[in-house]
């Protein structure tokens, strides 16, 4: 029995699944904690991985390896290889300002969605490094290799070679801001424009192509980043959405072509099979029903009763769900609020239902947003801690106006690099058809136009954070 592993390096943990590279069966696994904050030393990434390959057994017997990890952050080299600074992560704002100042500088946002299927925000690479040339010169000027989080242990993997063995995929080299799903190719340019010179960056390897192979011999394949990873362990499909309710809410779709949507809303990401990865990401999701449970002194059982026991549509009561700000749509100071009360509709019931409700409609115009960008919705997979509410459940496909499957719940990321890493190790021109996709509940329920328009009609209505 030949033996893969699979690895998510995600925000908050490492994840290892060891997996049958002929029928996905899961032999063993293993995690260990990453620490809090949004700049973080890649070093503990490296020791949480030895952490976790050593409580999934270790990888003496395995015999390819992918790596699947949080997109966008930004790993500075110098050019012996070393860390330059502490790598900052896809959730670190400070580079918010110079997200603006790329917009500005290369003509607009349509400029850069035609150029590489994004407009810049904080998240991507490409702002940090302009954040770093205008905040720490010194240290931008040392900058010999830029790599992101999962290039970074792939590398340490085989051994820290060399800079020019650094290797990437499609999937997160699309979310630097300087590498084109279209045309496949590095914007050396706009790495320059934001950096202050040019440096080395990651080759990018095809789907199934193998990297350099581990200090213990495995083969490494190229990695993907976490949305791409969960796709693949899914085995979405064209016109396959998956809707994740994590600490954010993502709404991401396999597509045909790439898409460039100068409004922002839809980024054209890459995907890890030779696709396309359009995605909407929403930053309130299952903490809004984390809010709604504690402003209502219930846990998140508790919650799904009560709304659950509500109408849909809460009776005219209307969450619109921007707790934290937001950025679909691009709001990054607004702050939550209710609408519609009456005396009749404030019981704790109607809040849940609305709390619910409102989170799911700002998913439901994520995906809105793709169909805009001419990209295909035929089949919704619910996924992320938040599909595991009875309520959200029950209620999404009224909202989302179409039934939802629930897959079986499991370490997505993770089980997505391993089965590239079982591609690999194949020689096969398609993945190992040991998909989960099958192994989904389906929910179903009537579209409740009602729900869509009270949302619409006072989404706009938000505060504004005091400075």
């Amino acid at each position: 029995m030949a033996l893969v592993a699979g690895i998510d390096s995600s925000t908050q943990s490492c994840k290892v699944v060891v997996r049958d590279a002929e029928t996905g069966a899961l032999v063993r696994s293993g995690r260990a904690s990453h620490p809090d904050g949004t700049e973080v030393a890649p070093w503990y990434w490296w020791d949480a991985l030895q952490s976790a390959i050593v409580s999934a057994g270790g990888l003496h017997d395995v015999e390819a390896v992918s790596v699947g990890g949080q997109q966008h952050g930004m790993v500075a080299l110098d050019e012996r290889g070393e860390v330059v600074r502490d790598a900052l992560l896809w959730n670190d704002t400070r580079s918010a300002q110079a997200a603006l100042d790329l917009i500005d500088e290369l003509g607009g946002p349509q400029a850069w969605a035609d150029a590489v299927g994004s407009v810049p925000v904080a998240s991507l690479t490409v702002t940090k490094l302009r954040w770093l040339r205008d905040a720490e010169p010194e240290n931008a000027a040392r900058v010999a290799a830029v790599a992101l989080p999962h290039d970074w242990l792939t590398w340490r993997l085989a051994g820290a070679p060399g800079l020019d063995a650094l290797v990437t995929d499609r999937s997160d080299a699309s979310g630097t801001g300087y590498w084109s799903p279209a045309t496949e190719d590095y914007r050396h340019d706009l790495l320059e424009l934001a950096l202050g010179h040019d440096a080395l960056v990651p080759r990018v390897l095809g789907p199934s192509e193998a990297g350099p192979r581990t200090t213990g011999g495995a083969i490494l394949g190229p990695g993907a980043g976490d949305n791409a990873a969960a796709a693949l362990a899914l085995g979405l499909q064209p016109g396959d959405v998956a809707v994740s309710i994590g600490t954010s809410g993502v709404v991401s779709a396999i597509a045909s072509a790439a898409t460039a949507d100068g409004s922002g809303l839809v980024t054209g990401f890459a995907d890890a099979a030779g696709g396309f990865l359009p995605l909407a990401c929403t930053l309130n999701a299952s903490r809004v029903l984390d809010a709604a449970a504690r402003m209502l002194g219930v846990d998140h059982a508790g919650l799904s009763a009560l709304a659950l026991s509500a109408p849909a549509g809460a009776d005219g009561l209307v969450l619109v769900p921007y707790l934290e700000g937001e950025r679909t749509p691009n709001k990054p100071d607004a702050t939550g609020a209710l609408h519609g009360m009456r005396l009749a509709n404030t019981t704790p019931a109607h809040v849940a239902r609305a709390a619910v409700e409102g989170m799911l409609c700002a998913l439901a115009d994520g995906i809105d947003a793709l169909r805009a960008q001419g990209v295909a919705v035929e089949r919704l997979f619910l996924i992320g801690g938040g599909a595991q509410s009875a309520a959200v459940r029950a209620i999404a496909p009224s909202v989302l106006g179409l039934d939802v499957r629930v897959p079986t719940p499991g370490e997505y990321v993770a089980d997505g690099a391993a089965r590239q890493a079982a591609w690999v190790l194949s020689g096969s021109a398609t993945p190992p058809a040991w998909s989960s996709a099958s192994e989904a509940t389906v929910c179903s329920g009537a579209p409740v136009q009602q729900v869509r328009e009270q949302y619409a009609a006072v989404r706009e209505l938000t505060g504004v954070r005091p400075a």
